[in-house]
């Protein structure tokens, strides 16, 4: 008998969204999204972080924890790690927000690949590799920026969305509250609940 390799999707669990009144949805309303991945024993949780221009939070969800057996880490092979941050967990996160990012920022160089994925352009926070990424110095992050060399034409395009965040906010900081609230929702037991 074979069994079936396919991983399942990460669920992100309907607890996790936030009661907090979304914005009316037109050309004003402007999104970031902040998508953090965690690895730790049991596997890889997402966390994302939907805010409006001034840091706040407008949804939150989580993942539950991915963790590929032995023969998928064998047939994924080295893009195992792009695929569960990309296509698996974090397009799953951001397609079950009600509102889409005007600007996506990650703290995962795997989850630049999402920019392939949605026409959304995407950045990465701290990136310690440069192969195959544009680096971008900007006063919202008080750490390097950095986009895929694949879509360098999305420079305007990032440039013009980063002056629309407000002055106060800095792109680095909405990763700690992510982690510290998977950390807390995965105390609470939220990620057990079907989604």
């Amino acid at each position: 008998m074979i069994d079936n390799l396919e991983m399942s999707p990460a669920k992100p669990t309907e607890s996790t969204a936030l009661p907090i009144p979304l914005p009316p949805a037109g050309p004003t309303a402007f999104t970031i999204g902040f998508l953090t991945l965690l690895s730790d024993p049991s596997g890889v949780v997402g966390g994302y972080l939907l805010t409006n221009a001034w840091g706040r939070p407008l949804e939150f969800r989580m993942s539950t924890a991915v963790q590929p057996n032995r023969v998928q880490q064998i047939l994924y092979g080295p893009t195992l790690t792009e695929y569960l941050h990309t296509d698996l967990i974090g397009k799953t996160l951001i397609e079950k927000t009600a509102l889409a990012p005007a600007l996506l920022v990650t703290d995962s160089v795997h989850a630049l690949a999402l920019r392939s994925r949605m026409n959304v352009p995407t950045l990465v926070i701290d990136a310690t590799e440069s192969v195959g990424l544009i680096k971008l110095s900007h006063a919202r992050a008080s750490v390097a920026l950095a986009y895929s060399s694949r879509f360098a034409s999305d420079r305007a395009a990032i440039e013009e969305r980063l002056e629309r965040v407000d002055p106060a906010v800095d792109l680095a900081e909405p990763f700690t509250r992510i982690r510290e609230a998977v950390v807390e929702a995965r105390k609470m037991g939220v990620t057990t609940r079907a989604a």
